[in-house]
């Protein structure tokens, strides 16, 4: 099972991301599970997260958050503001699992 971590400014805007991408995932039959919380939540949610996947709306805390995250070796990244938009799922997911597949590489 792949656990992926959204992150924005409260945890809500994330949350139909989330979902659609959960329901890609489950459409395919990937084990995933897809959370959105808060940036304030990141302390909590290290522990469980394959890859962490910032909102463009935190854009600027990327660089304390890959510092933060890259101690434990999760991967981090911005999700691209245009799929952000639209709420591509699909996209997204994508983005998720070639940054845990990559990190499993090295």
């Amino acid at each position: 099972m792949i656990k992926i971590v959204l992150l924005c400014g409260g945890g809500m805007s994330t949350s139909v991301l989330m979902k659609r991408m959960q329901a890609e995932a489950d459409n395919r039959g990937l084990k995933a599970e897809i959370s959105a919380f808060g940036e304030g939540h990141l302390p909590k949610v290290i522990p469980f997260a394959d890859v962490i996947l910032l909102g463009p709306q935190i854009r600027f805390t990327f660089k304390r958050i890959s510092e933060e995250c890259g101690k434990n070796g999760i991967p981090v990244a911005l999700i691209p503001h245009a799929d952000y938009g639209m709420m591509d799922g699909k996209k997204v997911l994508a983005l998720a699992e070639k940054l845990i597949e990559e990190r499993t590489v090295r």
